[in-house]
């Protein structure tokens, strides 16, 4: 077999394999796009129904679970009766809880101190054995709301727990019982979870506290299941699906018992839960397979029936391909094919008849190609010889010359073009003589301005019948009758223009036209480049003229830079008298406030502090609860100490606040906002400094309890007008308010216990939409007639306070929290 006969036999296979392929490929889409779609509207229909039922199992066993602790926190509630006032019948009471609920493994009576009284188990009994279990939670917890739940602990693998009661009356005591919660094993194991389902209860640390039998171990942390995490996180939510201790994939349902923070779990293994997709995805999968049988079938005759056209039409093709115009294609289907088969015998036909022309046409452009290469290289000559030289009088010459031979004329001008002047002038002649020529044409009088404004060549077949102008009758007196004018022109603007004379008369054609067109780029480059040459040599003259003024200008800046020099003498003198200032006002801010200092500095000198003026300030006062009680028994060392410490933490606040320290006055102090820096939010910033204030000298006295002192932190605020100035004597003065709020905030700072923070009024109608506060009784103050209304700040509301970009949100210290 031929190579060409295998090419077409490996096309026919082709053409077979692709109409196979297509029918096939389009009905496995139709059917694989049908069953997918049957496969994820039934998988989310089976997850939804799973999920669904096992969330019912979820909340039933929550609620069992939930009724049965409320049973135990009942049945204890009752041996916690008043009438059961001494010992023996609190024992018979604690005996009869002990065999009427199994869970419950031993009860012990804790008096209101907290202190053990009575111990009952099953297998023992104690009196009064005096542990104190006073800050045991389950004491602390139960006094403050009546009963409490105890976390659950782990003995071995056996969860407990712990319900108290308090008793009724007060100071009565507290009843505690401790469960065991294998009894929650039975609401697992009761729960119908199934042959592949799972259940269990966790607590909030993640911990199982019981399972069903093919659960995962009591006391085992399942913290770190994506399911149980997203749970436990705060403000969770639940979880469709997750994992379970072997890292298989599930479904998941929850529900939560909110008083003990419990989450009850019902799992069932993805794999398990959806078998029936499974098997819809095989049943789809043979649906797919004879569907694909069915159409190789199909496609295998629809294909072997277009084959027997196309072979002939291939056979026909071959041998118009060979050069055989008489073969004519026989096709009968009555389609497309028999008419491209028509088509094929037509073509053939304007095959013949276009033979005959071609070898003519051939020679033709044989011609024509010879003569274009023979212009390339004139063109590439030219080139060369533009590039190799600035110089005009060799370079012209050359482009005349080659001009002259590519286009086979009698002669060839180049003219050049002042612009001064408005005239071409004559630079280069070839085939005439140019004491004949005429050497300048005025701009206004000559065809050659026609030309250069158009940009475009102009070409006049007859000399005679053309308008009367100088060159005209030159170039007939000489026996020349027609002529081809060219702009020589580019972007800057005129530089001549190339003239074409011929003998005989006649049109120039259009590749001469553009040819000349060319000649003339050329021609521009040539010109431009002199030109070019021209303005460097003028421009290195001027720059060596320039250097030697840049050398005088080099000595008399020599002189300027001694000179200079003189002057940064006498600048370093002055920056150091501005050093030793600078350093003046930095001592001085040890003794007064930074922004008093500042001014100071700034008005260079006291004056902007010695006229009084009045403005509305925020005045903050605070000392220690204790302190002249503590330096009567403590060591003056210890006690400076302490107030080191002490004014080390609120200097920090007052400086992040930026509030202005008015004085100190032992464990006494006084800040002021809005004075001598204004501010537009002083008020909040007093209320937000004095907040954080009690959370840093609270974590203070708990280092200083530590160390055996008791003392504590309070903070009063007022809002008001007052005079503001500088009073002192002649060697010392001070920046100082002076009015009823300074008295009013030092009243409500002594009537503020530790750790309250109390406000008059006015500061909180300022700060009102962002604290949470109380009102505190009308206090009775010194100094004032009436009585004051005052609130007390307990805490920031929300994110917290928006002051500068530098304070955090004032924490909540442990006396608020108290």
């Amino acid at each position: 077999m031929s190579e060409v006969e295998n090419r077409g036999w490996s096309l026919r296979q082709g053409l077979f394999a692709k109409y196979v392929v297509s029918l096939v490929g389009l009905v496995v889409f139709v059917l694989a796009v049908n069953g997918a779609t049957e496969t994820w509207i039934s998988y989310q229909s089976t997850k939804a129904s799973l999920t669904a039922a096992m969330a019912e199992k979820a909340d039933a066993s929550a609620r069992r679970i939930d009724q049965a602790l409320s049973d135990l926190q009942r049945q204890i509630s009752w041996v916690t009766r008043a009438s059961a006032n001494t010992l023996e019948l609190r024992r018979a009471d604690y005996v009869q809880l002990l065999s009427q609920a199994p869970a419950v493994r031993q009860l012990y009576q804790l008096d209101g101190q907290g202190r053990e009284q009575l111990r009952v188990s099953r297998t023992s009994i104690s009196f009064s054995s005096g542990n104190d279990l006073s800050r045991d939670l389950r004491f602390t917890d139960t006094v403050t709301h009546g009963s409490s739940f105890s976390a659950v602990t782990f003995k071995g693998a056996q969860p407990m727990m712990s319900i108290s009661v308090a008793h009724s009356g007060f100071n009565a005591g507290v009843t505690v019982a401790d469960i065991d919660l294998d009894f929650l094993e039975d609401f697992m194991t009761e729960a119908q979870v199934g042959k592949v389902g799972t259940a269990y209860v966790v607590d909030p640390r993640g911990q199982v506290l019981a399972s069903s039998a093919k659960g995962p171990a009591v006391g085992q942390d399942l913290a770190k299941l994506p399911q149980v995490a997203a749970v436990l996180a705060p403000d969770g939510q639940p979880l469709a699906s997750g994992t379970d201790t072997a890292g298989h994939a599930v479904l998941s349902a929850v529900a939560t018992l909110p008083k003990l923070g419990w989450s009850v779990f019902f799992e069932q293994s993805t794999a398990h839960a959806l078998a029936p997709i499974r098997d819809q995805l095989l049943r789809g999968a043979l649906l797919i397979a004879l569907g694909l049988a069915v159409a190789i079938l199909a496609g295998s005759l629809l294909a072997r029936r277009m084959l027997v056209p196309i072979t002939a039409l291939r056979a026909g093709a071959r041998k118009l391909g060979a050069g055989d115009f008489a073969q004519r294609i026989e096709v009968k289907t009555h389609d497309e094919l028999e008419e491209l088969a028509d088509q094929f015998n037509s073509m053939a036909g304007q095959l013949a008849q276009s033979y005959a022309v071609l070898e003519a046409k051939v020679e033709e452009r044989t011609r024509d190609l010879a003569q274009s290469i023979n212009e390339l290289k004139v063109l590439e000559e030219v080139g060369r010889a533009v590039a190799s030289s600035l110089d005009l009088n060799a370079v012209l010459p050359t482009v005349a010359a080659r001009a002259l031979e590519i286009t086979h004329a009698d002669a060839v001008l180049i003219y050049s073009y002042d612009a001064a002047e408005r005239r071409f002038r004559l630079v280069e002649a070839k085939g005439v003589d140019r004491d004949g020529a005429h050497n300048v044409l005025d701009e206004r009088t000559s065809l050659l301005s026609d030309s250069v404004r158009s940009g475009e060549p102009i070409a006049i077949a007859e000399l005679e019948s053309a308008p009367d102008h100088p060159l005209r009758d030159v170039a007939v007196a000489a026996g020349f009758r027609a002529v081809l004018f060219t702009p020589l022109v580019d972007q800057q603007g005129v530089l001549g223009a190339l003239v074409v004379l011929r003998r005989a008369a006649g049109t120039f054609p259009p590749n001469l036209i553009g040819l000349m067109r060319t000649f003339a780029n050329q021609a521009v480059l040539a010109m431009r480049n002199a030109r070019l040459f021209t303005e460097v040599d003028q421009k290195g003259r001027e720059l060596a003229l320039t250097h030697a003024t840049v050398q005088q200008q080099a000595a008399k800046l020599t002189e300027q830079t001694e000179q200079l020099r003189e002057w940064n003498k006498s600048l370093e003198e002055r920056v150091e008298k501005q050093l030793a200032e600078i350093e003046r006002i930095r001592r001085l801010e040890r003794f007064l406030a930074p922004q008093v200092a500042q001014i100071i500095a700034s008005s260079d000198g006291h004056d902007a502090l010695l006229e009084s003026h009045r403005r509305e300030v925020t005045v903050v006062f605070c000392d220690l609860r204790g302190f002249t009680a503590f330096t009567e028994t403590t060591e003056p060392e210890e006690a400076m100490n302490v107030l080191r410490e002490y004014h080390a933490a609120l200097g920090k606040l007052i400086f992040k606040y930026e509030g202005t320290l008015d004085r100190y006055a032992g464990d006494g102090v006084m800040i002021l906002f809005n004075a001598p820096i204004p501010f537009e939010d002083h008020t909040t910033r007093a209320v937000g400094m004095a907040l954080e204030m009690r959370e840093e000298i609270g974590q203070l006295t708990e280092r200083w309890k530590n160390r055996g002192h008791s003392l504590g932190f309070g903070v009063g605020i007022a809002l008001g007008y007052a005079t503001l100035g500088q009073v002192g004597f002649e060697h010392r003065l001070e920046y100082a308010a002076i009015g009823s709020v300074t008295n009013l905030a030092s009243r409500l700072c002594d009537e503020a216990k530790a750790g309250q923070v109390i406000v008059s009024r006015r500061v909180y109608g300022v700060v009102e939409q962002s604290v949470d506060a109380r009102p505190i009784d009308d206090l009775h103050l010194k100094g004032f007639n009436h009585p004051v209304l005052a609130m007390e700040i307990l805490r920031w509301r929300g994110e917290g306070i928006d002051v500068l970009d530098v304070p955090a949100e004032p924490r909540r210290s442990s006396a608020t929290n108290k």
